[in-house]
């Protein structure tokens, strides 16, 4: 028998295990909806205001939908805030988004200070890790930090970073290592609080964004640098890349991790014959998640399976509108699907 920690670190190797975890790492691959806050009667605000109430939110979100993780943070915002950027909230609607960028210029960056990780969301993160790894609940605890690309887009307007990369590259090269050290740093301070799994979610980095070149030269190897440097305090770790990803099948084979997260938009098939060596998490359609069926989810989460998905995961971030019970449906099909 197999504690759903020991399931899903022994799936993320890609060790046969006795049927597949569903999991929702956070971060920008979110799983708070309107529907828990209102259960919950809680506001955003609240969340993140303080360590025991983001510990208290892990925990019920995984009670209520099945999701058999804890995982924080709930966005994707901590990091541009702790580097200047100005925060919307969110609302019973919407998780907390970039409200502002602190650059104008790509050149901007150098006057930019390190991580204070003892002070603000990141210090709360922390102790919510903390207080989960201690909890004694069986559940992994997953950290999910955005990464350098999505990052670098967070603090100052995506396309003039994209243009940096061809007409100022040496700029965008020194702020994606800035940005790699310090996320390095978060991730191993959130290791030592106790978290079991890093997952770097790089939305911005995908192959329709970047195409190949822009992903090996300016993606790949600092994401591979964060995994590299952690990868002896974590348990496991996962990649999740947005969008269609057939452009860059070739380029993934080269992450340094076993185990990749993918939407909606690449074939599950078309991937897994791609990239052999990886094991493949998600990827029910986000929008069939908020707008479908019970029955429709179900479909879809065994059609999943049955076509070389290992790890059972939302395709993207929940939309705030999805119901528990779709949540609850995908649980299901997890927990009855026997691996033969």
């Amino acid at each position: 028998m197999y504690s759903k920690k020991n399931r899903l670190i022994k799936a993320l190797h890609g060790i046969e295990v006795d049927r597949p975890p569903f999991i929702c790492p956070g971060g920008m691959l979110n799983m708070v909806t309107t529907e828990m806050l209102n259960k919950m009667g809680i506001a955003w605000t609240e969340i993140y205001g303080n360590s025991s109430n983001l510990t208290e939110t892990a925990l019920k979100v995984s009670e209520m939908s099945g999701i058999e993780n804890l995982g924080v943070p709930f966005c994707m915002t901590v990091e541009a805030e702790a580097l200047g950027a100005k925060i919307e909230t969110g609302s019973l609607y919407s998780e907390p988004r970039i409200a502002s960028y602190p650059l104008d210029d790509i050149s901007g960056w150098h006057d930019m200070k390190d991580f204070d990780i003892n002070s603000g969301r990141m210090a709360i993160i922390r102790g919510a890790v903390r207080e989960l790894a201690a909890a004694g609940t069986g559940l992994p605890v997953i950290v999910s930090l955005t990464g350098p690309v999505s990052l670098a887009t967070s603090l100052l307007e995506p396309m003039t970073f994209f243009r940096a990369m061809h007409n100022n590259s040496t700029e965008a090269h020194a702020l994606l290592g800035f940005l790699t050290e310090n996320i390095i740093r978060f991730a191993g301070a959130l290791a030592e609080a106790g978290a079991d799994i890093l997952t770097i979610a790089d939305p911005s980095s995908g192959g329709e964004i970047m195409g190949p070149a822009g992903f090996s030269g300016f993606a790949l190897p600092y994401i591979n640098r964060i995994l590299q440097e952690t990868e002896s305090v974590y348990s496991a770790t996962m990649v999740h890349i947005c969008g269609r990803l057939n452009s860059i099948f070739p380029q993934l084979n080269d992450l340094y991790t076993q185990s990749i997260s993918i939407d909606s938009a690449t074939s599950t098939e078309a991937i897994r014959n791609a990239v052999p060596g990886k094991v493949i998490a998600g990827n029910i359609s986000t929008h069939l998640l908020q707008a479908g069926s019970a029955e429709q989810v179900k479909k879809s989460a065994r059609y999943c399976l049955s076509h070389g998905i290992k790890i059972l995961a939302p395709a993207c971030g929940l939309s705030m509108r999805t119901p528990i019970r779709n949540l609850k449906a995908v649980a299901e099909v997890a927990s009855e699907w026997k691996i033969l």
